[in-house]
Formats: structure tokens, C-alpha cells, sequence
């Protein structure tokens, strides 16, 4: 999984960096794992906008991602490693052995033909999914739950994973992307190896109509605005806008926005740095 520069052809494409998909072994997606999206344009069920700048975009269906990996001790084999539009990791697609089939999240270094398999005492190797309770220390993990059986939820973007570090009592300590080190309970299920596509933190649109493909519109900076706008508007001149801060004069650099006293506060031993 690499990137590759395309030739300064024109503007666009002069800073242009996209993603070689040598990866990539099927064109089209399973039918039986897709579902419609519908695109709203940021309106609500009266037609009023609620979010500015989103619409657009290319159309695509949703392929429908097993996240919670709950067909124990059956193996699967991988018969493609497909693009999702959805989403920036690469998913794989799953023939069971009882005929069923699914998409996972893709983790790096899973390869077609290879058998990949969910359970309480599996092996731990790349692709397998099982408790936290028995993967060995030191390892990387990815799509890990935070309540047992509600599907992962942690860990899911392209290249991203998370080490499980100690287990006490009925907790395991795992040091999150963030950098954050959390408690999770020992009976979540994690898959193990890190999300495929690493290279996507490198890639350059080049262009703003790329970003127009991915459905969002241009944004309006808020000193660009009236006063009657947004806080930061308005002024003499090119006026900086004084503290830089949200449409509703939320503080958007240095304010806390974690709830003093959530609940989930006693299971992080160490925020993000």
C-alpha cells in the first residue's frame, strides 16, 4: 500500500498524491452486502439546513461491515480485498465455511486465499478476532469493542490500532491511537493487527473539487463574515477577529469541551498528550 505523485498535467494535479490501490484484488462489491445512502445536503425533515457545507458528492452505496465478528469457531477464507468509498481503510470480503458471506475491515498484511477465524481461544494472528482477556501483552490490535457484543467501536480508521498494555482485575489497560491510555473490559473482542491503508495520512487532494466528490462544500472562514454572522465578523479593514471561536462563541482553541465528571472519566488512566 504506497501513494504515487501524478504528473503536473495541470493545476489540479500539480500537488496531486493519490493511492496506487495495488491492494486491491475486486472491482465491484458484493450485492448482497450493499445498502442505499441517502444524502440529505444538511437538511432536516422540513427542508431547513442544520449543517452548512455539505452536499454534493459522488454517488455510492453503503457495503454493510461486520463489526461485531460474532460467528465463533466458523473459519473464513478471504476472497477479495476491495475499496470502500465510505470509509479510509480497505475492507475484505469473507466466504464462511457455512456459506456465509461478509465484509471486515481489512488489516494490514491480510492476504486473499488467507483463513481468518473469531473466537474465544483462537490463535492470535493477523485478521483473528477474540477477547482481550486472552491476547497476549504487547500486542496491536484494531476494531475493539467498549461494550461486549455492541460491535467495535474503537480503532477503525486507515492505519490506526491500539497495544494492549496490562490486564488488572477485569480490565485491560490499552494505550488508544490518541495516545490516550484507557481501561476496557477484558470481555470486549479485538481484532488483531493494525487497519490497512497506512498511506492514507499522505495522500493530497490537489484540488478543491476533490474535496467536492467527498460531499463537502466550500467553507466560509469566520472573519470573512458580518457581525451579524458569527463573532469573529465584521470590523474595519481586514480585522483578524480577535479569539478565534465557533458560530455560537464556543472558545475554538484551548477550552476544554470534555463534561467535568462523565462517566467514563475513572476508566482513563492518562489523557491524550
Amino acid at each position: 500500500m504506497s501513494v504515487r505523485k501524478l504528473k503536473p498535467n495541470t493545476p489540479g494535479q500539480r500537488f496531486r498524491v493519490v493511492n496506487t490501490f495495488e491492494e486491491i484484488t475486486k472491482g465491484k462489491p458484493e450485492k448482497s452486502l450493499l445498502a442505499p445512502i441517502k444524502k440529505s445536503g444538511g437538511r432536516n425533515n422540513q427542508g431547513k439546513m442544520t449543517m452548512r457545507y455539505l452536499g454534493g458528492g459522488h454517488k455510492k452505496q453503503y457495503r454493510i461491515i461486520d463489526f461485531k465478528r460474532n460467528k465463533f469457531d466458523i473459519p473464513a477464507t478471504v476472497k477479495a480485498i476491495e475499496y470502500d468509498p465510505n470509509r479510509t481503510a480497505r475492507i475484505a470480503l469473507l466466504f464462511y465455511a457455512d456459506g456465509e458471506k461478509r465484509y471486515i475491515i481489512a488489516p494490514q498484511g491480510l492476504k486473499v486465499g488467507q483463513t481468518v477465524i473469531a473466537g474465544e481461544k483462537v490463535a492470535p494472528e493477523v485478521g483473528n478476532t477474540l477477547p482481550l482477556a486472552n491476547i497476549p501483552l504487547g500486542t496491536v490490535v484494531h476494531n475493539i469493542e467498549l461494550r461486549p457484543g455492541a460491535g467495535a467501536v474503537l480503532a477503525r480508521s486507515a492505519g490506526s490500532y491500539a497495544q494492549l498494555m496490562a490486564r488488572e482485575g477485569k480490565y485491560a489497560t490499552l494505550k488508544m491511537p490518541s495516545g490516550e491510555s484507557r481501561l476496557v473490559l477484558l470481555t470486549c473482542l479485538a481484532t488483531v493487527g493494525t487497519v490497512s491503508n497506512g498511506d492514507h495520512m499522505n495522500i493530497v487532494y490537489g484540488k478543491a473539487g476533490a474535496k467536492r466528490w467527498l460531499g463537502r462544500r466550500p467553507r466560509t472562514r469566520g472573519v470573512a463574515m458580518n457581525p451579524v454572522d458569527h463573532p469573529m465578523g465584521g470590523g474595519e479593514g481586514r480585522a483578524s477577529g480577535g479569539h478565534p471561536r465557533s458560530r455560537n462563541g464556543l472558545y475554538a482553541k484551548g477550552q476544554k469541551t470534555r463534561r467535568a465528571n462523565k462517566y467514563s472519566d475513572r476508566l482513563i488512566k492518562s489523557k491524550r498528550k
